[in-house]
């Protein structure tokens, strides 16, 4: 078991390292940005209107869930132990500086979400059901084979890369949506309550039955009416840890910046960090965290009823900015202005408490934490439990959706259960092998991105949803 481990921890090292990931991921990002004019910046605005107030799309011919509820979807799949332990984890490993990292992921990867959004909805596809199909597997099959280089056709690289997205994908919802998420919820709710990591299994084994088995419109209906109260509350707890803390604020935002460029030096229980670890560790939690790049945001923007890819890829880029920008600064500051990194000797979760219960009256913070680990750990089961079954269908067709969804609610069990020193690391491997075909692909398809965004804007009316700009075929 420990050479196995070992042999994960130096894939992951690797993959998320600086020959790799890290670069593709940060320069796909800031490419896009420059290619589409900094939209991220000038349109976050009407882009947090359109998904929050305006909500859905009138007229709109197709699709299975409201505007807002696949904001909903994708925000429930991201919005989860990644917030907590996953942003404890960068911080304790990389030092304050890894935060100033997870922010430059989240700027440039509001570009990327907005692109692979786009691409869901322009080459999304029925399925046998009627319901809507897409995301990186049909933009990389379908995408690629309208390209050429240099005189060359994609079509057999589309067909290709778009296959191993969706083996990876639906591999990869059994490690960072299920059994990551469902082993934090067992352990937690055992630290902080003593219930039987047995009894917690079977609990949420009940619930995502009940929940994920409908598939996208249950899930939308589910993620539509919590991820709002879930997010707030848990941004409410922070908010007050920062306000006793008040007079430590300026400090630790001068230490995020500072030692995003210098490392960490070694100060109380902490080690110290590098560089490259605040680099490696902040980019890596950050992607964990709000999955820019990974795809999965262009499979919830497909089930949207919209007729605009562009106003989706609008709507959905803000669960990149509530994600990391909100709430990932909140968890990080909380944690650097009570010394939580430095002080608690804590790990993941247990750190994030830590840091509450320094500010909350009794156990409030632990108690807080624990209710939040659960509910965000349980919408991110469901998000990723539509991610896997679409991939599935996408390679085997509508038969293998109900035979999946039945193991991804079982391995919920299971991962509650079990003793899973290997999760992490699987579920950083799989998140690397999802990332790699797509954003091959946005890189190729950018051209396409970029003139449907022109085609768009070109339209002096495009800020009324009702004056929808005229569909220009980019492709």
């Amino acid at each position: 078991m420990a050479r196995l481990q070992s042999i994960l921890d130096s894939a992951v090292e690797f993959i998320w390292g600086p020959q790799l990931l890290i670069p593709l991921l940060l320069a796909t990002g800031v490419y896009l940005t420059v290619r589409l004019g900094g939209l991220q910046f000038r349109t976050i605005g009407h882009a947090l209107w359109l998904a929050f107030f305006r909500r859905s799309e009138k007229g709109a011919s197709e699709g299975d869930v409201s505007h807002y509820q696949a904001l909903a979807t994708a925000l429930a799949a991201t919005v989860g132990v990644g917030n907590i332990a996953g942003v404890a984890t960068a911080i304790q490993l990389g030092g304050p500086g890894a935060l100033f990292w997870m922010w430059v992921t989240g700027l440039a990867g509001m570009a990327t979400k907005y692109s692979e959004a786009l691409l869901g909805v322009m080459y999304r596809r029925p399925d046998s059901r009627g319901e809507m199909s897409g995301g990186p597997m049909f933009y990389l099959r379908y995408g690629l084979a309208e390209r050429t280089v240099f005189g060359v056709s994609l079509r057999g690289l589309g067909a290709v890369l778009g296959a191993a997205f969706a083996l990876f994908g639906a591999v990869a919802a059994f490690g960072i949506g299920n059994l990551v998420q469902a082993n934090t919820v067992a352990a937690q709710l055992d630290r902080t309550w003593d219930i039987p990591a047995w009894a917690t299994g079977a609990v949420l084994l009940a619930a995502t039955a009940a929940v994920g088995l409908g598939g996208i419109r249950s899930i939308g209906r589910f993620a539509g009416a919590f991820v709002p109260f879930m997010c707030v509350a848990y941004m409410l707890a922070n908010i007050a840890v920062l306000l006793v803390f008040l007079p430590e604020l300026p400090g630790a935002a001068a230490m995020v910046v500072t030692d995003a460029f210098t490392g960490t030096a070694a100060a109380g229980g902490f080690a110290g960090a590098t560089l490259m670890a605040a680099v490696q560790y902040g980019v890596a939690r950050g992607i964990f965290s709000n999955e820019s790049g990974l795809g999965t945001g262009g499979i919830a923007a497909s089930a949207a009823r919209t007729d605009q890819p562009v106003r989706q890829g609008m709507v959905s880029m803000t669960q990149t900015f509530i994600d990391t920008l909100i709430m990932v600064t909140l968890t990080a500051l909380a944690i650097i202005v009570t010394g939580a990194w430095r002080d608690s000797g804590l790990k993941g979760a247990p750190m994030t408490s830590w840091a509450l219960d320094q500010a909350l009256p009794g156990q409030w913070g632990s108690y807080i934490i624990a209710v939040g680990v659960l509910v965000f750990a349980f919408t991110t089961i469901l998000g990723w439990c539509y991610y896997g079954e679409r991939c599935m269908d996408f390679l085997l067709g509508r038969r293998a959706v109900l035979p999946y969804r039945l193991a991804f609610v079982a391995v919920v069990f299971v991962g509650a259960t079990s003793t899973l020193e290997l999760a992490w690391a699987f579920a950083d491997i799989a998140n690397g092998l999802m990332a790699l075909p797509n954003l091959v692909g946005l890189l190729l398809l950018s051209p396409v991105v970029a003139a449907a965004t022109r085609a768009y804007f070109a339209n002096p009316n495009w800020r009324d949803p009702d004056a929808s700009p005229p569909l220009v075929d980019v492709r």
